[in-house]
């Protein structure tokens, strides 16, 4: 999932997908990562944790930002965001793609899901953040 906004803010993006494959890949995972060995530990289950923050810009002067987050959910939940946070959600949520029932959106902010389910968007005044999920 990539965020495709006009103004920074920390945390607001939470990388589904990996999200999703951290929830069903076990906790301790070794070592995988090809830039070095990984830190093997715990996450509190029902719990999310974020690992990695990455950032850049495209040409059209556009930030986009993504997290590598590292879950624990209970039985019947995955990955997702809850008020721009990495949290565990209903299954049947992200399965349906019924996206703004996670509540992804700050206080204040409204949640709209886009018009081909591939995420949701959270808007205030003249502020649009979007949050596309790819697999």
């Amino acid at each position: 999932m990539k965020l495709w906004g006009r103004t920074a803010w920390p945390f607001q993006v939470t990388f589904l997908v990996a999200l999703v494959m951290l929830c069903i890949d076990p906790v301790s995972t070794g070592n995988r990562n090809h830039r070095g060995p990984t830190v093997s530990y715990q996450v509190k289950q029902g719990t999310c944790e974020v690992v990695a923050v990455h950032r850049c810009c495209n040409k059209n002067k556009i930030e986009e930002r993504s997290q590598t987050v590292k879950c624990s959910c209970f039985p019947g939940q995955v990955a997702g965001t809850t008020r721009a946070r990495p949290s565990c959600v209903e299954a049947s949520i992200v399965a349906q793609k019924w996206w703004c029932q996670m509540q992804p959106c700050m206080d204040g902010e409204e949640c709209k899901v886009l018009p081909d389910l591939t995420g949701w968007s959270c808007s205030t005044g003249n502020k649009v953040k979007t949050t596309k999920v790819t697999r």
